[in-house]
């Protein structure tokens, strides 16, 4: 895995690094060089080999329905990381991010239109996941809920939620498993998500990363993880790793929006939006499923009932008020998080 996913990011970042270089073009969808259009997706971590499967079905259905060509720039990162990016700069045209959030902070610098929530259907969310546990085979600290990540002993391996948006939703995982055991007591929740987080060992910057530590370098006992992430990893190494659902875990569901900043200035506009509604086609939902993604169509989901734990207990954003209530509260700067990170 280590050795495809170095091959395929330099290969994205080195376009990328082109694509910011090169000049754009008014009008109409007419970016890109030659005959062909181009467009470049910022996008999060784990969706690498997600997007590379999407990318050529995308551009083979563009052709059959316009006749026109079009090449496809990836970009990948913690997705916070990611979106700082694209209000520094990077000349994405469409952002495929793993929380609301993060969008929210592009649109709050007026490079994405308001209202970019309901632009694609399901809150332009065309995929989900949750949370899991990555275990090594057999499970020898028998790790099987929240509750046992807390024991004295146990490694933890888990991206940070100041650059990373799946340790967001990994932290909001953990606290909601705690409100559940503890009610309203706040300071006992508080206590509890402070010795899990002092179990973890590797705070990487991204998922991906995260991942890397514990699968390739072989760090820690269990990987906090995107559902996704543990499905990819059963299959490049069978019978090596175990998937551990806990009895609470949340819906996360990453977003998608036109930087419509970018995509008028380079003519992208048209091609942009077909390429975000796309992912809610057949074609694409079981592309999304192949990749460890929970489909949107909820045939395609139950149509894959062997991949996914349809019966875990799912909280969701809206149980802490909406993203922009849950950042406040839990990851900005001098937030519950660090509160709890700082002793």
């Amino acid at each position: 895995m280590k050795k495809k996913i170095s091959v395929l990011l330099l290969t994205a970042l080195t376009a990328f690094s082109l694509a910011a270089c090169g000049g754009s073009s008014e009008g109409g969808d007419t970016a890109g060089s030659g005959d062909a259009l181009e467009i470049t997706n910022v996008s999060y971590d784990p969706t690498r080999e997600l997007y590379v499967a999407y990318n050529e079905a995308f551009k083979e259905h563009y052709k059959e329905e316009t006749g026109q060509d079009v090449e496809i720039v990836q970009s990948h990162g913690g997705s916070g990381k990611q979106a700082r990016s694209v209000v520094e700069g990077a000349d994405a045209d469409v952002v495929t991010l793993a929380l609301e959030h993060d969008i929210t902070l592009i649109e709050e610098a007026g490079m994405i239109d308001a209202g970019w929530l309901n632009e694609f259907e399901l809150d332009s969310s065309p995929y989900t996941s949750t949370i899991v546990f990555l275990v090594r085979k057999g499970n020898e600290k028998n790790l099987q809920d929240w509750d046992d990540l807390i024991k004295p002993g146990v490694e933890i391996i888990n991206p940070d939620p100041k650059s990373s948006g799946g340790a967001m939703w990994n932290f909001l995982a953990a606290w909601q498993y705690a409100k559940e055991q503890y009610g309203d007591d706040e300071d006992k929740i508080k206590d509890f998500v402070r010795s899990l987080y002092n179990n973890v060992t590797v705070m990487d910057s991204g998922a991906r990363g995260a991942t890397t530590t514990f699968v390739e370098n072989g760090q820690g006992d269990v990987l906090i993880a995107w559902e996704n992430e543990a499905i990819a990893t059963l299959k490049e190494y069978p019978d090596q790793y175990e998937l551990i659902t806990p009895s609470v875990s949340i819906l996360a569901q990453p977003s998608v929006a036109i930087v419509d900043e970018n995509a008028n200035k380079n003519g992208t506009q048209e091609l942009a939006k077909a390429y975000l509604e796309y992912l809610y086609s057949d074609e694409a939902q079981e592309i999304i499923a192949e990749n460890g993604y929970r489909p949107s169509n909820e045939g395609v989901l139950n149509a894959h009932g062997d991949t996914f734990n349809l019966d875990v207990k799912l909280c969701t954003i809206n149980d802490f008020g909406g993203w922009n209530a849950a950042y406040e509260t839990y990851f900005a700067d001098g937030a519950i998080f660090d509160e709890i990170y700082s002793h």
